[in-house]
């Protein structure tokens, strides 16, 4: 199995290694499972996951991939990289979702992105736990970076964390 090259993907370790870009509201805050009006998360080795608030919160993490051992000429063979995240709203207030990542080259100028949202989740639909999975493919040489970026708020500005809730991101390739 491909390993994880995110670091803390379930909020194990607070916040550390995440770049909070947009940080709203009351802030974005780790909670245990299944927090209040939450959902059970379909993997019970993962405890935790990462609350947004009323205004945007938005986290990242660049990955370095030659700091992370692999070569110039595995990169450029264009293997194919995978982001998958998890996320979900609570059975109480609605929130929005979104996801970026982009394969970055060396100077970090965007050669592949993928988007996904906002996607909108309201209480009275099904809010459990969603998985959203991309897989990048024919992106071309030169690949020395990845970007990703996940987050959202609530859509009634209630004060507190009220917003998505997001774990278990992952970003592996298939070398």
């Amino acid at each position: 199995m491909a390993r994880n090259l995110l670091k803390n993907p379930s909020g194990e370790e607070q916040l550390d290694f995440w770049d909070l870009t947009e940080n709203g509201g009351n802030l974005w805050r780790v909670e245990d499972m299944p927090g209040d009006c939450g959902h059970d998360f379909c993997n019970e080795e993962v405890t935790k996951y990462f609350a947004t608030s009323f205004e945007l919160c938005l986290k990242r993490q660049v990955i370095d991939l030659l700091e992370e051992g692999y070569s110039p000429d595995q990169l450029d063979a264009q293997p194919a990289v995978t982001v998958e995240d998890w996320f979900c709203g609570r059975t109480d207030c609605g929130c929005t979702y979104q996801m970026t990542s982009c394969l970055l080259d060396e100077n970090q100028e965007v050669l592949q992105e993928y988007k996904h949202g906002p996607e909108t989740l309201c209480p009275e639909a099904d809010c459990s736990w969603k998985q959203v999975s991309h897989t990048f493919s024919d992106y071309g040489p030169g690949m020395r970076f990845i970007s990703f970026e996940h987050g959202g708020h609530d859509t009634n500005f209630w004060n507190g964390w009220f917003g998505v809730r997001v774990t278990g991101s992952s970003v592996t390739l298939d070398v």
